[in-house]
């Protein structure tokens, strides 16, 4: 029989968007001569609709629109992810259609109620072996815990969660000599290095469960946070039948495979490891999508970015830079430029030329496409391209430096964006000024210190959100992680903005990402960022200010930060590992930091509460509204720092 699994970039409750990639699957799987075709979890509504699943009509409409699904279906079996509301209670399911005629509904039997995941707010979980009946004007279809069948090939299910269940717990373990396959539509979300853990838990299933493992998992950055990386794997009783490239620009991803159900194949006696993951070029690969996407989803017009010449701010730029160069190598520059809805057609016969629809590389593929640097009239394309999505400004100070300013203007231009530069001191002066009017004191240095510090990044955010609202553009913030855990920011400041990249990654994993950008990804502009110290430059610049003088060093901070809430040990836990972990430290330092840290943080959550939306790229971030919950007013660990 020959599967298939389809990866779809859809949009929460996008009837139009989301029936036209369904229906472009399965043209495509068709042509293929594809005989049974997996799409992702939820595909139908978008998996991120977050309490609509709770809705009545948002499952009604769902069932609706599943009916124009049924035409479509005609020489093909299509599974197809929906909610179902019965009596109440909202299912997390996957259709089965063939013929023109609906099957049944799988209904998915574990919840993810974890990190990113709240899935029990919207779903209830599925009890084993019962089944019931979904009714429609008239008609009625099985739903539950079924097995179906499609020429000769028995089948079953698993979907997400479910398969990352102990194997004694999971539905494949009561499908084992049941099934000769075992279908999984998935929305798992993206964070680096996790596609190695996919790739193992979907081959040990095949062999430990003797059957045929089909997974297929949606695509893009649907709903704002999440990005998924649109992985498509079939394996057979431990062994790789066929993986995709990851975090495709296409809207629609299809592969497939001929598995030959009567030939026994004897089970693998390992598991072929995959290479190692190489991190930097994930991350790469995952925030250019999901800039891409959210920029086309907003329906907004690029990108305005306060690039201050320092760390962040230029990985965030590269990170437009990037964008521009993996879409319109792998999609070509013609459909880069018009999915992104930013240009016009002339603009578009004019940057792509008569060669448009085709991509920029022979099949390049995501990852290939990495690895592959433009020809010079690529890179024009490409520089004019991101002249038109990316505007920069220098907000410069008496406090800000030669080396940061030649930093940013060196990177923006080498890049192609639009680049200003315009001093806020008039309106630092003017503001501090109203202010000592008012007290009738001066505001200095050793009284004022982060006043002072403050209203310089607060004084930058008014003109920067004037030029972005004019161009009808996203206002980039640049918070990272480490920043987002300590407060280290000014609300409203260096924190306004519409999207935050990269705030669900580490300072320190940030400089060298930069470093490796510079030589891998040849961006030689970044040669003035890595070579500075991070710094805020708010204060006189006789104080040589760096991040870490205010703070501590990064890797510190990082350590504390995971074995805090990513391992939740408490301030001694954390205490006694870095005792272990750092024996060149003095102690009484390592005490001050972890006080340090654990201070800033519990005074912080409002900030992290008010943060612009983050993408989710690492295993962990601190973000409240996705991964960790915390309280705005708390004791702030005052028992547990006191008895350090």
């Amino acid at each position: 029989m020959r599967l298939a699994g389809a990866a779809l970039n859809q949009i929460p409750f996008d009837w139009q968007h989301n029936l036209r990639t369904i229906k472009e699957a399965l043209d495509q799987a068709k042509a293929a001569g594809v005989e049974l075709l997996c799409l992702p979890e939820l595909c139908l509504t978008g998996y991120g609709c977050e309490d609509l699943f709770l809705s009545d009509w948002l499952a009604a409409e769902a069932l609706q629109y599943l009916q124009q699904v049924r035409p479509w279906t005609e020489g093909i079996l299509v599974c197809v992810g929906l909610p179902v509301r019965l009596e109440g209670r909202t299912y997390n399911t996957a259709a089965v259609l063939r013929d023109g005629e609906i099957l049944g509904f799988a209904a998915k039997q574990f919840l993810a109620n974890d990190g990113v995941h709240y899935e029990p707010r919207f779903f209830n979980s599925w009890r084993a072996g019962e089944t019931s009946t979904v009714s429609w004007e008239g008609q009625q279809w099985p739903i539950g815990d079924l097995v179906f069948e499609h020429k000769g090939v028995r089948f079953g299910f698993e979907i997400c969660e479910d398969a990352w269940r102990p194997d004694n717990e999971r539905p494949a373990c009561r499908l084992k000599g049941r099934v000769d396959l075992i279908v999984n539509p998935s929305a798992s979300h993206f964070a680096m290095s996790k596609t190695d853990v996919r790739y193992k838990l979907v081959l040990n299933a095949s062999r430990n469960f003797d059957c045929t493992y089909l997974y297929a998992n949606l695509l893009g950055n649907e709903a704002g946070r999440m990005i998924y990386d649109g992985e498509i794997l079939v394996a057979r009783n431990g062994h790789l039948l066929m993986r995709n490239q990851l975090l495709s620009f296409k809207e629609v991803d299809i592969e497939c495979v001929d598995v030959d159900f009567s030939t026994p194949l004897a089970p693998a006696e390992s598991i072929t490891p995959l290479p190692a993951p190489d991190e930097y070029r994930e991350l790469n690969q995952a925030l250019s999508l999901a800039l891409f996407d959210y920029m086309r989803k907003a329906r907004t017009r690029g990108f305005v970015l306060s690039l201050s010449g320092g760390a962040d701010s230029c990985m965030c730029a590269v990170g437009v830079a990037e964008m521009v160069r993996l879409g319109t190598q792998e999609i070509g520059t013609a459909e880069f430029m018009r999915r992104s809805g930013c240009f016009t057609a002339d603009d578009i016969a004019r940057i792509a030329g008569s060669a448009a629809p085709q991509p920029d590389q022979a099949a390049p593929g995501p990852k290939d496409a990495s690895h592959s640097r433009p020809d010079e009239e690529q890179r024009r394309r490409q520089r004019e391209i991101t002249g038109h999505l990316l505007t920069c400004a220098y907000q410069g100070t008496v406090n800000s430096s030669d080396d940061t300013f030649n930093s940013a203007k060196e990177l923006a231009d080498s890049i192609g964006s639009v680049f200003y530069n315009w001093g806020i001191d008039e309106e630092v002066t003017g503001y501090v000024g109203k202010i000592e009017h008012a007290l009738g004191r001066e505001l200095t240095w050793q009284t004022d210190d982060l006043a002072l510090q403050n209203i310089q990044a607060r004084v930058r955010a008014p003109a920067i959100w004037l030029l972005a609202n004019v161009q009808n553009a996203l206002l980039i913030t640049t918070s990272n992680r480490s920043e987002a855990s300590v407060g280290y920011c000014t609300m409203d400041g260096d924190t306004a903005g519409s999207i935050s990249p990269i705030a669900g990654v580490d300072k320190d994993f940030v400089k060298k990402w930069l470093r490796w950008a510079e030589t891998e990804l040849n961006y030689p502009g970044l040669r003035h960022v890595n070579a500075l110290q991070p710094t805020a430059e708010l204060r006189p610049q006789e104080d040589n200010q760096t991040d870490e003088r205010d703070l501590m060093p990064y890797i510190l901070l990082n350590r504390i930060e995971r074995l805090a809430f990513y391992n939740r040990l408490s301030p001694q836990q954390v205490y006694a590992t870095l005792l272990q972990e750092e024996k060149d430290t003095d102690p009484e330092q390592l005490k001050t930091y972890v006080k340090r840290f654990y201070s800033l943080w519990s005074r912080n959550q409002w900030k992290r509460e008010r943060f612009a939306p983050a993408f989710h790229l690492d295993d962990y971030n601190v973000d409240p509204r996705s991964w960790l919950r915390f309280p705005i007013l708390s004791g702030g660990f005052t028992q547990e720092l006191n008895s350090l």
